[in-house]
């Protein structure tokens, strides 16, 4: 029976109904040690009559294993992993150690798990538990979190439970559901239930001590009469968690030695193996007879070959209370039983808690051990090993390249802070130059992933410059990320950090070579010398750089051709920065790099916004906020929701606009600006401006013309919109620096657009004599199929200086026009101001329409759109799963909801719907 959980039970049992309809669920609860988190879960496995379940526990031992936790949940529905997509399947067997591979990431590990989850469910629901969680090793809690994250229409049911104050099981956006103690009246009727014996005197003082907590009201009598009771009951000064584990040890302590043995072989443990155990015991005198008198005291019991305390705090209570020699005598034993080649990891791990000073024999094997977690994509567990095997080093430089390599695998984890603290430590013996700058690039990159650009650009120019002499080519991969820190700091550390990266003598077999090159013409001063030559094409790097590996046998970093796509952008090569962005997009999905996918798809993103492709941005930019949030990424989610913002502004929706920008605009850290700052504040301009706001649209994009933003891309392609706000509030002059270096920046990127947006801009300040030839140069430089919008601005504008001129039917033209874009585009205000000249010239034709707009993409959500368009390519729903990181159900859901919007029956239908088919997706 359960007592005073009548709330807690109702949610996890309402999870359980709707996954028996198809709906998945997910519920995270937490609470302190002893507080029913497992009764609540077992009463969840027992609601769940004839639903299949998995389950699993972290242990605390295991912490540093990777997948260890994953390898015993998903033991049951191994058999159904052939099913699943093939890359998915080659990362879960790599990471469970079941085959050899590339190092998979936790989150496409993720994937699989939530893939083979879906297909061991089958038609009907599952439900899958997790206890301890915050045991969980690294990965697999990642890898389990992601999975959790994308649960839909799967039917699967995902409880963990998770205890406060111990470990770590970090799962923002989750539902939680925290366990307080028990009401005063359940309190008492379970305590009576258990100890009904009990004085009134003792009674008052068990439950004033558990606070209600349901294994305090149970195990604090036993502690009255033993010989523990002072300690355990002295109040106020331990916590309860701590007066518990004194409970359970004086129980333990009343037990044979013998018993007490085995008891802290169980308790250090790490296989769940009883046979290892038993062998341990055999070094320490111990036999399977001195078992017996901890299963008669309800401590520990053996099911199936696997010992298993009654509660996890009878192992910590063993574990902590024991004398040092005898967990050193311990851990020596259960490295002696741990004799397999299997078992590797395991002994190496049992020998490194066995040692108590330098030891050159472990630290090796704790090296090799951290090679192996690298292999299985366990970067945490891998630094970890690192520094481990680095304390117990002997030679100086040894012990600094361990720590270095630390460093390294802890920055590939995420785990930034304590890569920075590896890097540091080591830094200082480090003598080899290349160590050092890759000392210092861990560095740097952890606080530029944090949003510390100030701090992470000095560290890593600090770094290129004591390095450059000896490794050049390191150095100039410190300084192109520089640069890339450099961009959020201003524009004087921007140009500063570009001039010492041309002054490096690069070496002509590295790859890195033609990119920095690319980087100094397209950023550096001769991108203001208005003799200089144009910067190189994206295309033309490329094939420099390829023909560089080819030659050296070296690979340049994917940062490093991420960077090539944000430096197309910055010279207005969009169509070439967005085919690059895509191609490494999609060999992301096929290698499973989802750390990647927030960076690319943000050049992404940003190539279809500056194409005007609004719906495909949208699309994008909604799956790219996803990956930023799972992954922690808070650069891109700001990055993400500025985008957004500006997307929203286009459409004329204040209040998603404001939501957004407000949103990117809060992730600033210290002295740092949000990263996401200059797309909010284009954003905001382009909304005042859309909504006839002209003055607030000066003032908003402004602040882009000024230090430290106005070297930003946005700053650069909002030049025009600043120059027609000045020019509606009679105020042109605020808008001239910026026209004039929009007006350079546009002769070097070659671009016709960016020839049509100068011309528009020269004819609104122009004279009425000078201005129709600007007008009509302008819109021949827009092509009619690219960036529509844009060309429907400047037809707007044209048709506005018509009607001005009294040519109302010129007028007409242009201004219909217009509206016919603007309308199929949905940019509501630009409608509105399009059909508001109409009305003032007097046309009958500028009625609002009656209907909203239609079509594919009008009517469906950016997921769905992405959905149908992949199945109109004859995709599976397991190919498109596979490619959008979802389950095949939840991708069957959404083609479902989408047929009756799009009025057909079938995904036969889908290819010949205008929006959807290849034509559609082909836009540049």
């Amino acid at each position: 029976m359960i007592h005073g959980r009548a709330q807690e039970q109702a949610a996890v049992e309402s999870l359980i109904g709707a996954a028996r309809d198809g709906t998945s669920g997910v519920l995270v609860v937490r609470g302190e040690a002893g507080i029913g988190k497992t009764t609540l879960l077992d009463h969840a496995v027992a609601a769940a009559d004839g639903v299949p379940v998995v389950r699993g526990t972290g242990v605390e031992f295991e912490a540093d294993l990777p997948y260890a936790g994953l390898t015993m949940l998903l033991r049951p529905a191994l058999g159904h992993a052939a099913a699943i997509p093939e890359p998915q399947r080659r990362a879960l067997d790599a990471a469970l150690g079941l085959a050899s591979g590339q190092a998979p990431e936790p989150m496409f590990v993720g994937l699989a798990v939530l893939s083979l989850l879906s297909e061991y469910a089958g038609d009907g629901p599952l439900l899958c538990v997790v206890d301890d969680a915050q045991w969980l090793d690294r990965v697999s809690s990642d890898a389990l979190v992601f999975a959790a994250r994308r649960l839909h229409a799967e039917g699967v049911v995902m409880l963990f439970g998770a205890r406060d104050g111990e470990g770590s099981f970090p799962a923002p956006g989750l539902p939680e559901l925290r366990l307080s103690g028990l009401a005063a009246t359940d309190a008492g009727a379970l305590l009576d239930a258990h100890a009904a014996g009990l004085s009134p005197a003792a009674r008052f003082r068990v439950l004033a001590e558990a606070h209600g907590n349901p294994l305090a009201l149970r195990e604090l009598p036993v502690a009255l009469e033993g010989e523990n009771k002072a300690a355990v009951f002295r109040p106020g000064q331990l916590p309860l968690t701590s007066r518990l584990q004194l409970a359970f040890h004086g129980q333990v302590s009343r037990l044979p030695e013998a018993t007490q043995a085995l008891l802290l072989l169980a308790a250090l443990d790490d296989t769940g193996d009883v046979g290892v155990v038993m062998r341990a015991a055999e070094t320490l005198g111990a036999g399977a007879a001195d078992l017996e008198p901890a299963r008669t005291a309800d401590l520990l019991h053996v099911a199936d070959g696997v010992p298993r305390f009654r509660h996890p705090l009878i192992r910590a209570a063993v574990h902590q209370r024991a004398p040092l020699d005898r967990r050193l005598a311990a851990h020596r034993a259960l490295a002696s039983a741990l004799d397999g080649p299997d078992q590797a990891d395991r002994r190496a791990w049992q020998l490194a808690a066995a040692s108590t000073g330098p030891d050159e024999d472990v630290a090796d094997a704790l090296e090799a051990t951290a090679g192996r977690a690298r292999e299985r994509g366990g970067y945490a567990s891998a630094a970890r090993a690192y520094e481990y095997a680095a304390r117990l080093t002997v030679d100086p430089d040894r012990r600094v390249r361990r720590l270095a390599q630390a460093a390294q695998w802890a920055s590939e984890a995420g785990d930034l802070d304590r890569a920075r603290d590896f890097a540091a430590r080591s830094a200082a013996g480090a003598h080899d130059p290349a160590d050092r700058a890759t000392l210092a690039l861990v560095h740097g990159l952890a606080d530029f992933w944090q949003g510390a650009f100030p701090s992470a650009h000095k560290l890593l120019v600090a770094g290129a410059d004591e390095t450059a002499d000896a490794v050049p080519g390191q150095a100039a991969r410190l300084l192109v990320q520089a640069a890339h820190a450099g961009w959020y700091v201003g524009e004087t550390e921007l140009l500063t950090t570009i001039d010492r990266l041309a002054a490096i003598k690069l070496p002509a077999d590295d790859p890195i070579t033609p990119v920095a090159q690319y980087l100094v013409a397209a950023l550096g001063r001769a991108a203001e010398d208005p003799d200089g030559a144009p910067p190189p094409l994206l295309g033309d790097v490329l094939a420099d750089v390829r023909r560089v590996e080819d030659a050296s046998g070296a690979e340049v970093d994917a940062r490093v051709l991420q960077l090539l796509c944000g430096l197309a952008l910055t010279q207005g090569q969009d169509s070439d920065a967005h085919d690059l962005a895509a191609r490494l997009v999609e060999d992301s999905r096929q290698r499973g790099g989802i750390g990647r996918l927030p960076t690319l798809l943000f050049f992404k993103v940003e190539a279809e916004q500056f194409q005007d492709l609004h719906t495909d941005a949208l699309a994008t930019a909604t799956e790219a906020l996803r990956f930023a949030e799972d992954t922690g990424q808070q650069q891109w989610i700001s990055q993400f929701h500025s985008v957004l913002a500006l997307l929203r502004a286009v459409e004329g929706d204040e209040e998603a606009c404001h939501r957004s920008a407000d949103a990117a605009l809060a992730t600033g850290t210290g002295g740092a600006m949000a990263a996401g700052t200059p797309w909010a504040y284009w954003a905001l301009g382009i909304l005042d401006l859309g909504l006839g706001r002209a003055g607030a649209a000066v003032t908003r994009l402004e602040q882009l013309a000024r230090e430290p933003l106005r070297h930003h891309i946005c700053a650069t392609r909002s030049a025009p919109d600043l120059v027609e706000s000045a020019v509606r509030i009679g105020e042109p002059e605020r808008a001239a620096d910026q026209l004039a270096r929009f007006e350079r920046w546009a002769e070097r990127s070659r671009q016709r657009w960016a020839q049509a947006m100068v011309l528009r801009c020269q004819a609104l300040l122009a004279d009425d004599e000078a201005a129709e030839d600007l007008w009509t140069a302008a819109l021949a430089r827009h092509e009619p199929d690219r960036r529509p919008m844009e060309r429907a601005r400047t037809a707007l504008l044209y048709g506005e200086w018509l009607r001005r001129m009294r040519r109302k039917t010129d007028a007409r033209t242009q201004l219909r026009t217009a509206l016919e874009e603007f309308e199929r585009l949905g940019a509501r205000p630009w409608a509105e101001r399009a059909r508001g000249e109409l009305d003032a010239s007097g046309t009958a034709s500028a009625a609002r329409a009656s209907a909203p707009p239609t079509g594919a993409l009008a009517v469906l959500t950016p997921q769905e759109l992405q959905i149908t368009r992949l199945a109109a390519q004859g995709l599976s729903n397991r190919d498109i799963a596979a490619q959008l990181f979802l389950s095949p159900r939840t991708v069957g859901h959404h083609l479902y909801k989408a047929y009756p919007k799009l009025g057909i029956l079938s995904r036969t239908e889908l290819a010949a719907i205008p929006d959807l088919g290849p034509a559609a997706q082909s836009g540049g």
